[in-house]
């Protein structure tokens, strides 16, 4: 596991002569990346759109896993419904949303049928719109289980003793259920974070020019513009990114724990 991650950094402080690879220590390539305005907001936007589909992401599938532990109890049909789609192609539900939210698709015709448009409308796809829509949709999965997990382990007396002392079912949501169940919650957000910022397939599919991402810029790099080095040192800074995201989260899920016990 470590070995790539190493080649990686290695390859980043290199530099190209021709079709050559040249083991020298450099500093270009990062340098490169702050100096050129177009690879600086692809980073930027990569990380934005994470940080989009995280926020949407999680009161659904927060939602989803209440319902599951506390209203629909027992029942394992929900549950299978909603990690079933992880089972299927991951091109193919891409390909799902390409023909819902196309030009003669579901959205489209619905709204024409009703007489609301004349004709199609065209930003439903190829727009970060649709990149929004179809990475939320695919990670839902990624932030309901590990909170779902968390749900399943609470003591139910916690929230009836909240009961009992006169609080809200709002209060307790808000004071008892989410500070319990917050290792699963930092960990869905966690998850859906770092693979929807880098994912490729969704903007390659339904972003079009303007949703284009880190990671279809990197694959560039590596394969039509035989650039490994400056390839590698846009993965570097996705991964240092990843890396203190990861370890802000493990520790701020660690003085949350303490906090709830104290």
């Amino acid at each position: 596991m470590v070995a790539p991650y190493a080649y990686i950094f290695r390859f980043s402080l290199a530099s190209t002569s021709g079709y050559n690879i040249v083991y020298s220590t450099t500093y270009e390539n990062f340098a490169r990346i702050l100096r050129e305005p177009l690879y600086f907001d692809v980073l930027v936007h990569s990380f934005k759109t994470g940080l989009i589909v995280t926020f949407a992401a999680l009161p659904l599938g927060f939602l989803l896993a209440y319902y599951l532990c506390f209203i629909a109890k027992g029942t394992k049909v929900f549950y299978f419904l909603i990690v079933a789609p992880l089972l299927t192609s991951f091109v193919l539900r891409v390909y799902m949303w390409k023909l819902i939210l196309g030009r003669n698709g579901v959205i489209n015709g619905a709204l024409s049928y009703s007489g609301l448009i004349d004709e199609p409308v065209s930003f439903l796809l190829y727009s970060r719109l649709a990149v929004y829509v179809t990475l939320t949709y695919i990670y839902i999965p990624f932030m309901f289980l590990p909170i779902y997990t968390a749900l399943e382990k609470l003591n139910v007396a916690y929230v009836e003793a909240s009961f009992d002392l006169g609080a809200s079912a709002l209060v307790t949501l808000r004071k008892v259920v989410i500070p319990l169940c917050m290792p699963g919650i930092v960990a869905g957000a966690v998850f859906t974070f770092c693979l929807s910022s880098g994912d490729f397939v969704v903007s390659a599919l339904v972003g079009g020019p303007t949703g284009v991402m880190v990671s279809n810029v990197i694959i560039e790099q590596f394969g039509g513009a035989f650039n490994w080095p400056f390839g590698s040192a846009l993965a570097a800074v996705v991964l240092s990114v990843v890396l203190v995201i990861v370890t802000a989260a493990s520790v701020a899920e660690r003085h949350k724990a303490e906090d709830v016990v104290g």
